[in-house]
């Protein structure tokens, strides 16, 4: 049940009250039932979500500002309405809170940054010879998942190493049923080749049984048969088959040798461990499944400077598992409030016993201390970084004259051949390096015009580009983006190109009456040398910078980022249209009809030619569907 609390005498007002007032007139009505309330500010943004055991005594705190952080207080001032979710328990309360959250992202509370998705191994067992992929989303596909992994590197490094163990093919279903003969992969023993009968199907069961009882920490069983089986083929002087049980053997040890720590104390877990400096916080995580270490990764969640570690990890933890399975232990660096209530929510959810804990002595304890020095280091970088790029940002703004150091950079660039599959990019850096979060690609429009007019092109991109923020903020260049407070509009734009490309942009500029961000174009210079680079402004002479000079550095760096990302969109929309199907542009055409048809009739052309009747006859095609089919390939 959702309501909200209107503002006293709204009716009779032409200013609404904010404030300690606001909060006073809510309480009023609010029973002492568990739920969540939300601050608002005048306009109706989110300010901080919150949840109680009973709403009634949590919005009471807040009328006495000065029991409050400077942060808080600064929030109340701000809060023009509340809204409030009633539920039937607090464990419910504190499930929604960490939903609410990472939904609308408040500028109040603490926020889990970095909120990709883990890649997970894949062992698909929808075809009669499974295969190992990677695998990102929804676990829709029939088979095996061993995960979550820290990383896609750490997935694809694994992955090989199982390869090299188990003989388990990566090609695609299509690939597969292509084969004639053997692949590279199994020549150089990365697979056992059962698309063309190298193994029988028996016996390839047993490698994918084997990877199995691997990822599901019975390695020492596994290795214990591997060398069994290894001696045999030597005793009967079968000293191939001998060779590729000792390969195998030595890629299962040469797995287990890679991890830098393990857990003998626990098979299934996640390990926290917050660390704070300069005002910042880093939270490493290590993911322990199957008694194996499959890797670690740093956040760096928004925090106030106020904020302990214990506060932190005890909002990063109900965020981070929103989306996310939780393992059976999650160990932490530091006791957090409520973290019984944090570990029946989180049981509650997956199911199965959660528990939460923090080590004071054993294994557990030392592997906390070996992810705390982790997060300690990975945080002495980041601050090192931020200051070389605050430094950079400083120099740059010296270099073109800004009135300040640019918050954000906006770096745009084209790709093409010869006009086709014409895209535009665009990347964005600032004090916090790239914000990958923020990138845009631009597919290009306009039909008239001239195929490769990379001038034309920069004009089409940078005009939809600034029209939207003028129409989505207009006047409101302070901006922040609600995801992660990043700002929205620009103070310095780059392009890839000489003068031409920007008297373009600078046509953009002036018909939108744009005067507040400064534009630079960066051209190769001279013989197109890297370190020769033109800088242009207009109404100023083109200026080069010195060959060592870390500001052309950096200045390469984000143009290298914008062509990489340009050129990698290029090739994704180009590939796209290489594998387009002409049944693609039918109405009506989906997947499974599509499908239906190949089945049928093998190829696209073969559709093409079919008679009216011969589609009728095609399962799942209607006669209208057919009727339509046939009409457009015989207009």
């Amino acid at each position: 049940m959702t309501h909200q609390i209107p503002n006293e005498e709204q009716s009779n007002k032409t200013e609404m009250p904010i404030g300690v007032d606001v909060i006073i007139a809510a309480v009023k009505t609010l029973p002492s039932s568990p739920g969540v309330y939300r601050m608002l500010d005048c306009e109706g943004t989110i300010l901080y979500v919150g949840k109680a055991r009973s709403l009634k005594k949590r919005v009471t705190n807040y009328t006495r500002v000065d029991k409050q952080s400077a942060r808080i207080a600064r929030m109340i001032m701000q809060t023009a309405s509340m809204e409030f979710v009633h539920t039937e328990t607090e464990t419910e309360a504190l499930l929604l809170e960490a939903n609410m959250i990472k939904s609308f992202r408040p500028r109040y509370n603490i926020l889990l940054r970095d909120d990709k998705s883990f890649p997970y191994i894949l062992i698909a067992e929808d075809h009669p010879s499974p295969q190992i992929l990677k695998h990102r989303g929804a676990r829709k596909r029939k088979g095996q998942y061993f995960g979550p992994f820290a990383s896609a590197s750490a997935v694809n490094k694994t992955i090989n190493a199982l390869q090299r163990a188990f003989l388990i093919r990566s090609c695609s279903d299509s690939v597969y049923e292509g084969r004639s003969r053997p692949c590279l992969l199994y020549q150089i023993k990365r697979c056992a080749g059962p698309c063309t009968d190298e193994i029988t199907r028996e016996d390839y069961q047993l490698l994918v049984k084997e990877s199995y009882d691997f990822l599901r920490g019975k390695s020492d069983n596994l290795k214990e048969s591997l060398r069994e089986r290894m001696v045999e083929a030597s005793d009967r002087l079968d000293f191939e088959t001998a060779a590729k049980y000792r390969d195998r053997l030595g890629a299962v040890n040469a797995i287990q040798s890679q991890q830098d720590i393990n857990a003998r104390s626990f098979s299934d877990g996640d390990i926290f461990a917050c660390f704070k400096s300069g005002g910042q916080s880093c939270i490493q995580v290590f993911f322990f499944r199957m008694g194996q270490n499959w890797g670690n990764r740093a956040y760096y969640p928004k925090a106030d400077s106020g904020d302990s570690e214990a506060a932190i990890l005890g909002a990063f933890i109900g965020q981070f598992y929103d989306d996310k399975p939780a393992p059976a232990n999650v160990i932490l660096s530091h006791s957090i409030e409520e973290q019984a209530l944090l570990s029946e929510a989180l049981t509650m959810r997956m199911q199965h016993k959660v528990q939460i804990s923090t080590p004071q002595r054993g294994e557990k304890k030392e592997i906390v201390l070996h992810a705390l020095r982790n997060a300690e280091e990975a945080l002495i970088r980041k601050l090192s970084e931020n200051k070389s790029t605050q430094k950079l940002l400083a120099d740059l703004a010296n270099l073109f004259e800004l009135d300040a150091p640019p918050k954000r950079i906006e770096v745009y660039d084209n790709s093409h051949i010869q006009g086709n599959a014409a895209v535009g990019g665009m990347v964005v850096a600032g004090a916090n390096g790239f914000l990958k979060g923020h990138y845009r690609k631009f597919n290009i429009k306009d039909t008239d015009l001239t195929p490769g007019d990379d001038f034309g092109m920069m004009k089409e991109v940078l005009s939809r580009r600034l029209s939207r923020l003028i129409k989505e903020y207009g006047d409101n260049t302070g901006a922040l983006s609600p995801k992660d407070q990043e700002p929205i509009w620009p103070d310095l734009l780059l392009i890839d190109g000489g003068k031409g490309q920007l008297s373009a942009v600078q046509e953009i500029f002036d018909e939108l009456g744009i005067d507040n961000i400064a534009l630079v174009a960066i051209s190769k210079g001279p013989d197109r040398n890297a370190g020769r680079e033109q800088f242009h402004i207009t109404g100023k002479e083109a200026q080069m910078l010195p060959l060592n000079d870390p500001t052309l550095h950096y200045l390469q760096r984000l143009r290298d980022e914008a062509h990489r990302f340009a050129i990698g969109t290029h090739r994704a929309k180009r590939s796209k249209n290489l594998i387009k199907s002409p049944l693609d542009e039918i109405e009506g055409i989906g997947p499974t009809r599509k499908k239906a048809l190949l089945s049928e009739f093998g190829t696209a052309k073969a559709v093409k030619q079919a008679g009216l009747d011969d589609l009728k006859r095609t399962p799942g095609i209607s006669e209208e569907i057919a009727q339509r089919i046939y009409d457009y390939f015989h207009e």
